[in-house]
C-alpha cells in the first residue's frame, strides 16, 4: 500500500510499504477511505518531534476489511472513524473513553512514531477496536466524521475545559482548525463575548463571521488588547490552541481574577515559563490536556445532528494522497487561504 512517511524536517514522501495486518484478536484493519493533515503533524514536519521514518496521519474514516474475532461492537464492512489518539484498550478508563487515564500509562497519538503507524494511507490497523472505533453514524457528513477523529473533541474540551459560564468574555488563541472547533464549541456555553486572536488577517476574517471578535496580535500583545475591551478586567476563560510558550503565557496574563486557561495546543516544554505571581494572587487556574477523543462523542455526534455545530467549513482544500508533499507544504504556509486539508488515499 502507499503511506505518506516523514523523512526528517520538511521532507515528506509517499511511499510503498507492506500492508497492515490484523493486530490481535480485538483490532481491526480500515481501508482508508479519507484522512486529513492536522496541526499536530506539523510538530514532525518540522522536526520538533523527531520523526524520521514515522508513518504520518491520526484523522481517518474508513471501512473494517479485516475484524478480530474479539470485536464485539463492530462489523465488517462497517464505516467507521477512529480516535487519533489511543491507549491500551483494556484498562477500565480507555473502556470508558477516558484514554488519557489509561492505566498502563499508554496514550498516543496514532502516527507519531515508528511504533504506532498513522493512517495517512491506504489502510490502517487499529487495536482494541472496540474503544477506539465507532461508526459513523447516519447523518453525519465524512468532513465531520473526519473533524471526530480529533480536532473538533480536541476544541470541544478546550472549550469545556476553560469553564465557561454564561456572559463570560473568552478568548481563543489561535485560529488554525483546532482554534476554531474551539471557538465553535465556546458558543455552546453562553458567552457574552469571544474574542479571536491570530496573526493571520484572512483566518481573522474567517472568525469574524463565525461571529468572534477578531484581534491582530501583531498590532499589540493579544493581553494589552483584551485588557482595553473589557475595560482593565481580563477576560474570564482563555482557550490556547496554538502551543507556544509565548501564547501560553499571554492567554494567562489576559485573564480576570479567578479565570481558566485551557491549553489545547502542544507543547511539550519541560521548562515552560509560567507567570505564577498572577496564578497565586489572582486566584488563576491553569489547565491543559490530550484530548481523550472517544468521550466526546456521544456529546458531539447528537450536536452535529441538529446542527447545533457546523464544522466542516474548516475544510479548504481536497487533495489525493499522491499530492502530500505538496499538500504538507501548502497547509504550513496557509498558502491559497488553507485552512484544512481532505486527502484522498485512492487518488
Amino acid at each position: 500500500m502507499r503511506a505518506v512517511i516523514c523523512n526528517g524536517p520538511g521532507s515528506i514522501t509517499v511511499e510503498n510499504v507492506p500492508d497492515p495486518t490484523l493486530p490481535s484478536p480485538f483490532g481491526v484493519v480500515v481501508r482508508v477511505e479519507h484522512t486529513a493533515i492536522c496541526g499536530s503533524d506539523l510538530h514532525l514536519y518540522h522536526g520538533t518531534i523527531p520523526a524520521s521514518g514515522v508513518r504520518l496521519g491520526h484523522e481517518v474514516v474508513g471501512t473494517i476489511v479485516e475484524i478480530g474475532p474479539s470485536v464485539s461492537r463492530l462489523a465488517l464492512g462497517d464505516r467507521v472513524l477512529v480516535s487519533g489518539v489511543v491507549g491500551c484498550g483494556i484498562c477500565g478508563p480507555c473502556r470508558s473513553g477516558d484514554l488519557v487515564r489509561c492505566a498502563k500509562g499508554m496514550p498516543v497519538a496514532i502516527g507519531t512514531s515508528l511504533e504506532v503507524p498513522g493512517g495517512q494511507a491506504e489502510f490502517l490497523a487499529v487495536d482494541y477496536a472496540d474503544a477506539f472505533v465507532t461508526k459513523v453514524p447516519d447523518g453525519v457528513s465524512i468532513e465531520q466524521a473526519v473533524l471526530l477523529t480529533d480536532i473538533l473533541p480536541t476544541g470541544y474540551l478546550g472549550a469545556e475545559m476553560a469553564n465557561i459560564s454564561p456572559g463570560d468574555d473568552v478568548v481563543v488563541y489561535g485560529m488554525g482548525p483546532v482554534g476554531i472547533m474551539a471557538l465553535q464549541a465556546a458558543g455552546l456555553f453562553g458567552p457574552a463575548r469571544i474574542f479571536a486572536v491570530d496573526v493571520d488577517a484572512e483566518r481573522l476574517a474567517f472568525a469574524e463571521n463565525l461571529g468572534a471578535i477578531p484581534l491582530n496580535a501583531k498590532d499589540a500583545p493579544a493581553s494589552l488588547q483584551l485588557m482595553e475591551a473589557t475595560a482593565g478586567r481580563g477576560v474570564q476563560a482563555a482557550i490556547e490552541a496554538i502551543g507556544h510558550d509565548d501564547t501560553i503565557m499571554d492567554a494567562t496574563c489576559a485573564l480576570d481574577a479567578g479565570g481558566t486557561v485551557s491549553v489545547v495546543g502542544v507543547n511539550l516544554n519541560m521548562g515552560l515559563p509560567m507567570p505564577m505571581a498572577l496564578v497565586f494572587l489572582k486566584r488563576l487556574t491553569v489547565r491543559a490536556a490530550l484530548a481523550a477523543i472517544p468521550s466526546t462523542w456521544s456529546t458531539l455526534i447528537p450536536l452535529l445532528l441538529s446542527g447545533r455545530l457546523r464544522p466542516e467549513d474548516v475544510f479548504t482544500h481536497r487533495m489525493g494522497l499522491s499530492e502530500a508533499p505538496q499538500a504538507y507544504e501548502m497547509f504550513d504556509t496557509h498558502a491559497d487561504g488553507c485552512r484544512k486539508i481532505l486527502l484522498d488515499p485512492t487518488r
